[in-house]
């Protein structure tokens, strides 16, 4: 398979992409894994993307985006990424879960970033059923009842911090007896009325029947547990980007997300572009995905032209 623009990653920000190009006459190709649409397909009601205001499946959603991409000439294939071998200036080689080999001129990067978890099966459990990883997305479910956030770097204080809007209490639960975050943030933390910080503890157990009602924590320093009630358990322990297949290739923070050029989509390759939470570690949202995807097609469709 030899294309001009092949997109990594069936999200908003693939997907987004995948519309602008296709309108160009671009006529990409969207790898988008076994499960297109990205973490939006793991969410029920999203109230915050523009054009729903009595909110929509996340799976829904995602089904739109992909029709519309289709309706203009994008063709998504449910497959996976290998290896890649990038060129500067192309073209850019990729091998295929099935073993079959692409070529491109153009290649953007859409392959999101997945939340860190504490690996308890009653996270898997309760998703989207009173367990997030997203303050942001979904706070405003949990109006006037106590909620759980687990972590204490940067994260877990924007997180706690953002709940106490909607929360009628907010339970910040930390391993250590010092906050990784910066002075700044955790002092606003510490001096907040609707936090209460757990010292040396760690989150052992999720329980409830269809939803969540409550998590069990655990003193490390006297081994007491002890039982919190709530209605929402927020992990905030940062996020991990989907960009092994692109280490030694292009340029990384330290965290491994790629790096971009100034305000565009650029990478620190001719021919490859990048968009959406593989490059994005602080907003996270699909409505800027999208747009990051529109300025790579963008991007992309000029830079061919030259």
């Amino acid at each position: 398979m030899k294309k001009d623009v092949i997109i990594i990653g069936g999200g908003a920000a693939g997907l987004t992409a995948a519309i602008y190009a296709s309108r160009a006459n671009l006529n990409p190709v969207v790898l988008a894994g076994p499960l297109p649409g990205g973490l939006l397909t793991q969410t029920t009601d999203v109230e915050n993307f523009p054009g729903f205001p009595d909110a929509v499946n996340g799976y829904e959603l995602m089904f739109k985006f992909q029709q519309q991409a289709e309706k203009f000439g994008a063709k998504i294939v449910n497959e996976t990424v290998q290896s890649v071998k990038l060129v500067e200036g192309g073209p850019h080689e990729l091998v295929l879960g099935n073993g079959e080999i692409a070529e491109c001129r153009a290649l953007i990067i859409a392959t999101g970033a997945a939340p860190r978890w504490l690996g308890l099966p009653s996270e898997e459990k309760f998703l989207n059923k009173g367990v997030s990883a997203c303050a942001t997305c979904d706070g405003a479910f949990y109006r006037n009842v106590p909620v759980v956030v687990v972590g204490g770097g940067d994260s877990a204080m924007e997180e706690a911090t953002f709940l106490t809007h909607f929360a009628s209490e907010v339970h910040l639960v930390h391993r250590r007896d010092v906050f990784r975050a910066s002075k700044i943030m955790a002092e606003r933390v510490k001096a907040n009325p609707k936090i209460k910080i757990h010292w040396n503890s760690s989150v052992v157990e999720i329980f409830g029947n269809t939803e969540v009602d409550g998590v069990e924590i655990r003193d490390i320093v006297t081994g007491e547990q002890t039982q919190i009630p709530c209605k929402g358990y927020f992990a905030a322990l940062g996020h991990i980007p989907n960009t092994g297949l692109f280490k030694g290739q292009l340029a990384m923070n330290e965290a491994g997300y790629i790096e971009l050029k100034g305000a565009s989509s650029y990478t620190s390759m001719a021919g490859v572009f990048c968009a959406g939470d593989c490059a994005d570690h602080v907003y996270r949202q699909a409505i800027t995905a999208a747009g990051m995807g529109a300025r790579a097609a963008i991007d992309a469709e000029r830079w061919l032209a030259e």
